[in-house]
């Protein structure tokens, strides 16, 4: 029998993807937002491609904010936009 792939939804540009080539972004018990490579962070997740472009449709479309069930500032979305460039 074969290993079942876990899929998820890019926030961003909605495509289904391998759990794997997403990064989550977590909203953590203490209300910070973070991303989490690994993905095992405690919190509520949401997923992006590795893209910044991802990021950015996220955050015009209220994806992002959605799923987390929090505002997210746009201050937030460009500090995750240089730590996404900075993992490339």
């Amino acid at each position: 029998m074969e290993k079942k792939i876990p899929m998820r939804q890019c926030v961003g540009c909605r495509t289904s993807r391998d759990k794997r080539d997403l990064i989550r972004v977590v909203r953590t018990p203490e209300g910070d937002i973070q991303l989490d490579f690994k993905g095992k962070m405690n919190g509520r997740g949401a997923y992006l491609c590795k893209d910044p472009e991802c990021l950015t449709k996220a955050g015009k479309n209220k994806g992002l904010e959605r799923a987390l069930s929090l505002s997210v500032p746009e201050e937030i979305i460009d500090r995750l936009k240089e730590e996404l460039k900075i993992a490339e």
